[in-house]
């Protein structure tokens, strides 16, 4: 059986936002002076971080997988996440 693309697969995941309370938080200040804002960029699947013009590290909390790598290669204190509330946050649809 052939599967069909990783991001038809993923597509078919369901979010559920709990606008008012994110699980991730980036401490700006010390990301981009550890170099955590690069890596986190380069290892999240999702594409859940970016690089704002000014230098910030812009979070789409949203798109979350919850796998926890940038949680992983992120310096002390750069990083603030945990799983979301229960009932929110990412419900996989396929595997």
């Amino acid at each position: 059986m052939k599967l069909p693309p990783v991001a038809e697969r993923l597509g078919r995941n369901r979010f559920i936002i709990n606008e008012g309370n994110p699980h991730i938080v980036v401490n700006q200040a010390v990301a981009k002076a550890t170099g955590t804002a690069e890596r986190i960029i380069a290892v999240c699947p999702a594409h859940v971080y970016s690089l704002a013009e000014d230098g910030t590290v812009s979070v789409e909390f949203a798109a979350c997988l919850e796998c926890g790598t940038c949680f992983e290669v992120a310096s002390e204190g750069a990083l603030s996440w945990v799983y979301p509330e229960g009932g929110f946050g990412v419900q996989f649809r396929d595997g």
